[in-house]
């Protein structure tokens, strides 16, 4: 088994882009996994987050779909043949690229659906025909039930990523879209970790698979440096720039675990003089998109996100991943500190350990099987000033100023630009000083209440009869004829 790709028998226009892109070398899931997908065989590969994944599994499938090339302009000439399965949207959409840099030199055509985009554009390039369709599970299936997407000619289909599509719940979407595939096919299944539920995936959909683990479940790449530091709550933004600044770090992701604090820690930090950005759930995918590329053409400084921005993510040479928050689930933790360290570079991972996550840090020791040692960040900057009191004070009233809502600075505009005689309008009503009221109370005489006025009122009286006064008798009309006794 060679190790480098110029030994690989590809053919000559995919091995001319995999030299322009200046690969020479075979990560080991690529030198153990192109060989056995060119045979054609099922494969369920394990491999730990940054060892080149989408290469083990594209350049094997473009090899054996360039018989199927042509320059025909029919879209019945270019069924869809290979289909990938992803399941995030920036994931779908860095895949696609690669895809499309692999293929440079061939016909085959590519293309990319996902969610959150008009659908207008992709049913258009669906229509024009694609030999190789990226997408995320659910714009699959709409694209599907318009018929935009006819899957009865695809020959190979490949599950990446497939632990995190069962987590966010996309195994129904899968077992729809694998039922609209021919069942003689190649499948290719690779995951970061292989859980009992991916194993009963593979059972169910793989036929007679090749396994391939080039690193036990949920192993840390060796090339990244995990640091813990000790910190308060008010603290850690100091570290953060302290380490930035300590090490001469110029790009990295943050990781945060809520959008409201993604947001947050992104507007302090820009305020600080960081160029920011931040990458959430409740971004369009125009912005998530252009915040990626800006920080892949190093336009922006730190990527503050959450786990949507954890898994797959191909961004080369960031230097630094920071967990400004521990993971709830210790498995994110592999996958966040996977953005440093890719194909065999070195990078640092920074975790940020506050009291209360001592138990969220011994879930990471048991995930990993290694010891981990909390350390105290020295900031002896502001200590020996005596203003550390001051910095918390000052960034708790910076955190209070930017999570005022902007309805209420908008209200208290339209108040100040009113009209005087509107703006205060409203005028309390003046308390009754009737001394009457503001003296005791004094039982009233025998005598007085003897000649209370409302007893002696002949209206209140009650009558002989029995009925009272104040009801006005019937008024009495004639009977033209009388009632039979």
């Amino acid at each position: 088994m060679t190790d480098s790709f110029s030994n690989l028998s590809l053919a000559e226009p995919l091995a001319r882009a995999v030299a322009e892109m200046g690969y020479e070398s075979m990560t080991p899931i690529q030198a153990q996994a192109i060989p056995v997908v060119l045979t054609g065989k099922d494969v369920m590969g394990a491999a730990q987050t940054g060892t080149g994944k989408t290469a083990a599994f594209s350049l094997p499938l473009l090899q054996r779909l360039l018989k199927h090339e042509n320059t025909s302009t029919s879209p019945a000439r270019h069924p869809v043949r290979a289909l990938v399965l992803l399941p995030t949207r920036e994931l779908a959409d860095q895949v696609a690229q690669q895809i499309k840099l692999y293929a440079k030199y061939t016909q085959m055509r590519s293309a990319v659906v996902f969610g959150g985009m008009d659908m207008k554009p992709q049913t258009l390039e669906l229509k024009r025909g694609v030999e190789i369709l990226v997408a995320t599970p659910g714009r699959l299936l709409d694209h599907i039930e318009a018929k935009n997407a006819v899957l009865n000619q695809v020959e190979y289909v490949v599950l990446d990523e497939a632990d995190r599509m069962l987590d966010i719940g996309f195994l129904p979407d899968l077992q729809r879209i694998l039922s609209f595939l021919p069942k003689q096919r190649t499948t290719l299944l690779f995951s970061a970790t292989f859980s009992p539920e991916i194993k009963r995936l593979a059972g169910s959909y793989l036929q007679d698979p090749v396994t391939i683990e080039v690193a036990r479940p949920n192993e840390t790449a060796s090339t990244v440096e995990q640091r813990f530091y000790s910190a308060q709550d008010d603290d850690k933004r100091r570290v953060v720039k302290a380490v930035l600044k300590e090490r001469g770090i110029k790009q990295a992701f943050i990781f945060v675990n809520s959008k409201l604090g993604c947001a947050r820690l992104a507007r302090s930090l820009e305020r600080e003089g960081l160029v920011t950005t931040a990458l959430h759930g409740d971004k369009s995918q125009d912005e998530r998109l252009k915040a990626l590329e800006a920080f892949k053409k190093g336009e922006v400084d730190l990527l503050v996100c959450t786990d949507v921005a954890a898994r797959g993510l191909d961004i080369k040479d960031v230097p630094a991943v920071f967990n400004f928050d521990v993971p709830f689930n210790a498995e994110d933790y592999v996958h966040r500190i996977g953005r440093t360290g890719r194909a065999g570079a070195s990078g640092l991972a920074v975790t940020l350990v506050s009291p209360s996550d001592m138990r969220l840090v011994v879930d990471i020791e048991k995930l990993i099987k290694t010891k981990l040692q909390v350390e105290n960040y020295p900031l002896d900057e502001d200590r020996s000033r005596g203003n550390v009191s001051e910095v918390r004070r000052e960034e708790r009233r910076d955190d209070r100023r930017e999570d005022r809502r902007p309805e209420r600075g908008f209200e208290r505009r339209r108040e100040e630009e009113a009209p005087r005689d509107r703006r205060s309008s409203f005028r309390p009503a003046q308390v009754s000083r009737d001394p009457f009221f503001e003296r005791p109370y004094e039982a009233p005489s025998i005598e007085q209440a003897a000649s209370a006025s409302w007893e002696a009122s002949p209206k209140t009286t009650a009558s002989r009869t029995g009925i009272s006064a104040n009801i006005k008798p019937k008024r009495k009309v004639a009977a033209l004829f009388k009632s039979g006794e």
